[in-house]
């Protein structure tokens, strides 16, 4: 039986996994503080060694801002930098997944209230679901999902 075709393809090096994301992309959904439309501008930086995201959501009026920063980290591995409008900051750390879509590009982050993880994969449709989870005694929480359009 025949594997199931890729629907992303990555670019060269540990940072080529990001390829399929560059560009801008948009959603709309609903969520506890009302309807949210939330942008991400995926860009390379600084001639192909990081790769920044700038993701901006806005609940009527109200605006949150990320930026962060991929790159690699001292160890080697592919490793993120976040800060936000809130003053929060995290950094993590691309991991496999297994209990996620098999092209799922997925990083975990030790937050203040535990290890979280953030993943990325493609849907058929040419949209990108991005989801956050949480870390419990069961397994992973998720509670946030969007599905992202091409802006």
């Amino acid at each position: 039986m025949a594997g199931k075709q890729k629907l992303w393809k990555a670019g060269r090096g540990k940072l080529g996994a990001l390829s399929p994301l560059l560009g801008s992309w948009s959603t709309e959904a609903d969520s506890p503080a009302g309807r949210v439309r939330c942008e991400r501008t995926f860009a390379s930086a600084i001639g192909g060694a990081f790769v920044t995201l700038s993701a901006t959501w806005n609940t009527g009026g109200k605006g949150y801002h990320e930026l962060a920063v991929f790159g690699i980290g001292d160890d080697g591995a592919l490793t993120f930098w976040s800060f936000t409008s809130d003053g929060r900051r995290a950094t993590g750390l691309r991991v496999a997944a297994p209990d996620l879509p098999a092209e799922a590009l997925a990083f975990e982050a030790e937050m203040p209230a535990g290890l979280a993880r953030q993943a990325y994969w493609p849907e058929a449709d040419g949209t990108v679901t991005w989801v956050v989870e949480a870390r419990n005694k069961s397994g992973w929480k998720r509670f946030l999902t969007h599905h992202y359009r091409r802006a």
